[in-house]
């Protein structure tokens, strides 16, 4: 295993992995919108928040040698699913014509009283 780290996307803020690599998979810890400068939410609105998460997978992919056309799967936790049109035009803004295994759920409540996490695993 070989875990990846970048300073463009948000130090962890528990004893984890920003991701790891192993058996050729890149598998991403969740990513809030924090931003990785002032280790503040970009906003509150799902859509910077969205963004902010998005940029930061972008980074973590960079960094392990990846890219967004090589995911396989994401999961998305939604503190409200009344935000999922918004996340799901951002999202697939990211992704363009790729189209990853995806699911999606609506939880109780996320680290930082964030409104979205995604995490994800991808080939590398």
């Amino acid at each position: 295993m070989k875990t990846i780290y970048t300073l463009n996307a948000p130090q962890p803020i528990g004893p984890y992995a920003q991701a790891v690599i192993s058996n050729g998979l890149l598998f991403t810890s969740g990513q809030i919108g924090l931003d990785p400068v002032s280790s503040e939410m970009a906003g509150e609105d799902i859509e910077s928040q969205t963004r902010q998460v998005l940029d930061n997978l972008a980074a973590v992919l960079e960094q392990a040698g990846s890219s967004p056309d090589k995911v396989v799967k994401t999961t998305i936790f939604l503190a409200d699913l009344s935000d999922f049109a918004v996340v799901n035009g951002l999202y697939g803004d990211f992704f363009g014509d790729h189209k990853p295994a995806r699911s999606t759920f609506q939880v109780a409540g996320l680290p930082k009283s964030a409104r979205i996490e995604i995490e994800l695993v991808a080939e590398v």
